[in-house]
């Protein structure tokens, strides 16, 4: 029975895996292309839906990190998942005057490139019980220079729709209401901006541990 469970997992998993590598796959390619032939401002409209779509569906790693599927702790995936969900729909698609600013493009690239990488790396693993070094390397080392574009790239955009945010009121409830509860949108994002001072440097060094780790161990393998 156990290792029929096992084999199940290894499916699930696998499947999972690749095809959110298609989908990140198709975000890099219309972004790639929107930028040759239209330029940045046409970079959100190409690859919205993908996006959505490949970005939304790391909820599951959430899921699989509670249930214990995977071993990567939730503590380190939520927020990372979080954040991304904050732009993807807290940002982008609540304010679209956000949509077409070059950082945009670096958001979008970064993310997709990282994944990319990340999905068939764990993919590989789970068809095959194995990934080559080179994508062992390139898992635990791009994130060396697409972590901080990906992050700068987050927060400026934060901080572009700050203004769109005040100004429209958008998700902020009022008193009096029958909840005796109010929630200003404005200010959360604020509080959303804040946390990157203390949690991206702590991201960072959690990666480069996990770098030095996985790497040392492919070296004594």
């Amino acid at each position: 029975m156990a290792g029929f469970l096992s084999t199940l997992r290894r499916i699930y998993l696998s499947l999972y895996n690749w095809t959110v590598f298609v989908g990140w796959f198709q975000v890099l390619y219309f972004a790639v292309k929107a930028l040759r032939e239209g330029g940045p401002t046409t970079v959100y409209d190409s690859v919205e839906r993908p996006l959505q779509l490949a970005q939304t569906a790391a909820v599951m790693e959430i899921l699989h990190g509670l249930v214990g599927l995977v071993r990567s702790p939730v503590s380190a995936t939520l927020p990372q998942i979080g954040s991304r969900l904050f732009l993807t729909w807290g940002v982008l698609w609540s304010f679209p005057e956000t949509r077409t600013h070059v950082l945009v493009s670096s958001l979008v690239i970064s993310w997709s490139i990282t994944e990319i990488i990340r999905y068939s790396f764990f993919g590989m693993k789970e068809a095959l019980g194995f990934a080559p070094s080179w994508l062992l390397w390139l898992r635990y080392s791009t994130f060396l220079i697409l972590y901080p574009t990906g992050i700068t790239s987050e927060v400026g955009l934060i901080y572009i729709a700050l203004p769109y945010i005040k100004a429209s009121e958008k998700y902020c409830i009022r008193m009096p209401n029958k909840w005796n509860f109010s929630f200003d949108y404005f200010y959360a994002s604020i509080v959303a901006l804040a946390i990157y001072v203390p949690g991206s440097p702590h991201m960072y060094q959690y990666m480069l541990g996990q770098r030095k780790k996985a790497l040392s161990k492919s070296k004594t393998a």
